[in-house]
């Protein structure tokens, strides 16, 4: 069971609240629950009611949303100090995606309720948290106006960088960086086709920068991938 502090020190590594002042991080912490997933639960649905965001204490999850002919695409991945439903603290719109679980997860949970009443009672707090959402917002379009530029290689490249250095933060290693995705996810986060996603895995492969086994990647050499992003 997560105490209090130990929910201030998560909630001061997630970029939401990185505008927020110690005493702000109290606050937020003493609506905080601790909650546990097991490995392959759904969190919750697209089109389920918004009402509660989720910061990962440990584990992995993946949003994903089903198109209509049962094509699932993978948009995002979560990992320890990752926010996801963080939309829920403001309205209670439904879900836009599907959050599951990859391994156990253990998260804190902030009840969009709570969340409201708090920021009513404390309105600095708001004010801040939408600077950081408006700081994201920006990130998220300079990121996608830089994707519509690069190449399919480029992108995947970028894609395993990031999954690499989420890994790092969790304590691997500089090299032989073990990552556990699909190519249908790289392909997927990357925005290309599965079939040229997995073309460059393989010019990766021979060149020794990864090797790769069922759902997953070893890293080999994380500094060649930045070869690789133009």
């Amino acid at each position: 069971m997560a105490t209090v502090q130990e929910s201030v020190t998560l909630l001061g590594q997630v970029p939401v609240f990185e505008t927020l002042a110690p005493d702000d991080l109290q606050h937020v912490a003493e609506v905080a629950v601790p909650r546990r997933f097991a490995a392959h639960q759904v969190i919750f649905r697209e089109g389920d009611a918004s009402d509660t965001c989720y910061v990962v204490r440990s584990g992995h999850a993946r949003a994903v949303r089903e198109h209509a002919d049962g094509r699932t695409i993978a948009l995002a991945h979560f990992g320890p100090g990752d926010i996801f439903g963080e939309l829920a603290m403001f309205d209670d719109e439904l879900r836009s995606a599907t959050v599951e679980t990859l391994d156990e997860v253990a998260a804190v949970a902030l009840a969009g309720g709570d969340m409201r009443r708090l920021l009513s009672r404390h309105p600095d707090i708001a004010v801040k948290l939408v600077i950081a959402l408006g700081r994201r917002l920006r990130a998220a379009n300079e990121r996608l106006a830089r994707q519509s530029f690069q190449t399919v290689q480029s992108r995947v490249a970028v894609v395993l960088d990031g999954l690499v250095r989420q890994a790092q933060d969790e304590g691997a290693d500089r090299r032989d960086v073990l990552v556990t995705i699909t190519q249908a996810d790289i392909a997927q986060l990357a925005g290309s086709s599965r079939e040229s996603a997995s073309r460059f895995l393989a010019v990766l492969e021979r060149a020794g920068v990864i090797s790769q086994g069922r759902g997953r990647i070893t890293v080999h050499d994380p500094q060649a991938l930045a070869n690789y992003v133009y």
